[in-house]
C-alpha cells in the first residue's frame, strides 16, 4: 500500500483544522465570556473543584469549528460531519438552553440526552447513506458512537484531561488506519488533533475555559465512528480488530463502564462499588492531586496505544 497519500491528506487536515482553530480561539473565548456560559460544578465533585465554579464553558466550539472547515472539503466525510453537528447540538442544549430554560438544572437527564443522541447518530447515518449497510453492522456501528460520546463526555472532567486523551489516542488511531487503509480515519483524526491543540492552550492548568458537552459529545461520537470503521464495514466487523481496538480504548472504557454500575449499586443496594465515579475523581477522593491524575490517565492512554499497535504489527492483524 502506498502511504503516502493518506499521510499527505491527513497532514493538510491537520494543518487546516489547527490554523482554523487558532484564528477562533480568541474569539470564541471572548464570546462565552460575553454570553456568561458558566460551569456549574456538580455537588458530588471533589471538594477542589469547587474553585472551577464559574469557568466559561463550552470551549469545544473551538475544536469544532476547526475540524468542521478541515473536514468539508473531504470526500467521504458526510457521516461525521452529520456526528459533529448533531452531537454537539445535543451539547449545546446540555451546557447552555436547559441550564437557562429550566432553574436548577444543570443539564439535561440522562435518558432524554441518551434519546437525543441516538436520534443524532440515526440522522447522521441517514444523511450520509450509512443506513443502507448491514444491519448488524448498523446496530454494532451506533453503540460504538454512543459508548464513546458518553465515555469521552466523562473523560471531560479534569484539566486538558479530554484533549490529552485525543492526542494520546491519536497515534494508534492513524497507525492503525494506515495498516488497515482506511484514509477516512486518518484525516478525521489528525483534523482533531489539529483543532484540539488551541483548545488545550486555555484548557491547561489552570483551565481558563472548559470543553463542555458542546465539544465532548461530537469528538467522543467521531472516535466511536472511526473505531466501528476500523473493525470493519459488515456484520460484527472483524473480531480481531474490535480486540486491539479495545486495547486501544480501555482508558474510555474504564471512564465509562463505572459509572452505570455505580449507579445500580446504589439505587439497589444503597452502596457505593467505587470511591467515586467517573473513576478519575475515585484518584482524587483518594488524595492525588488533579494534574498527578490527568498525567496518570495520559500515560496510560500512550501505553495502550503504543500496545495496541504492537499487537496490530506482531500479530499481523489485517
Amino acid at each position: 500500500m502506498n502511504v503516502v497519500p493518506l499521510w499527505r491528506d491527513a497532514a493538510s487536515s491537520f494543518c487546516i483544522a489547527l490554523l482554523v482553530a487558532a484564528v477562533l480561539a480568541a474569539p470564541v473565548f471572548r464570546l462565552l465570556l460575553a454570553l456568561k456560559s458558566r460551569q456549574e460544578v456538580s455537588k458530588f465533585a471533589p471538594e477542589g473543584h469547587q474553585k472551577k465554579q464559574g469557568t466559561p464553558t463550552m470551549g469545544g466550539l473551538i475544536v469544532l469549528g476547526g475540524a468542521l472547515a478541515a473536514l468539508l472539503p473531504q470526500p467521504g466525510s458526510s457521516v461525521p460531519i452529520g456526528l459533529l453537528l448533531g452531537f454537539a447540538l445535543v451539547g449545546f442544549l446540555d451546557d447552555f438552553v436547559v441550564p437557562r430554560a429550566l432553574k436548577g438544572k444543570r443539564g439535561l437527564g440522562w435518558v432524554p440526552k441518551l434519546v437525543l443522541e441516538a436520534a443524532a447518530t440515526v440522522g447522521a447515518f441517514s444523511a450520509g447513506g450509512a443506513l443502507a449497510r448491514d444491519p448488524v453492522w448498523l446496530g454494532v456501528a451506533v453503540f460504538a458512537v454512543l459508548f464513546c460520546a458518553n465515555a469521552y463526555n466523562f473523560a471531560d472532567g479534569l484539566d486538558a484531561l479530554a484533549g490529552g486523551l485525543l492526542l494520546a489516542l491519536a497515534p494508534g488511531f492513524l497507525l492503525l488506519a494506515t495498516l488497515w487503509s482506511n484514509p477516512v480515519v486518518a484525516v478525521l483524526v489528525a483534523a482533531l488533533c489539529g483543532a484540539m491543540l488551541p483548545f488545550l492552550f486555555l484548557n491547561a492548568p489552570p483551565a481558563r475555559v472548559f470543553m463542555g458537552d458542546v465539544g465532548s459529545l461530537p469528538v467522543g461520537a467521531l472516535l466511536g465512528w472511526a473505531m466501528a470503521q476500523l473493525a470493519g464495514t459488515s456484520g460484527m466487523g472483524e473480531p480481531a480488530r474490535w480486540a486491539v481496538l479495545a486495547v486501544l480504548g480501555l482508558v474510555l472504557v474504564a471512564e465509562l463502564v463505572p459509572v452505570p454500575i455505580q449507579i445500580a449499586s446504589v439505587k439497589l443496594t444503597g452502596r457505593r462499588v467505587f470511591p467515586r465515579t467517573p473513576i478519575h475523581h475515585a484518584f482524587e477522593h483518594k488524595g492525588w492531586p488533579e494534574t498527578r491524575v490527568t498525567w496518570m490517565f495520559l500515560l496510560v492512554q500512550v501505553a495502550c496505544s503504543g500496545i495496541a499497535a504492537t499487537i496490530a504489527l506482531r500479530w499481523g492483524v489485517l
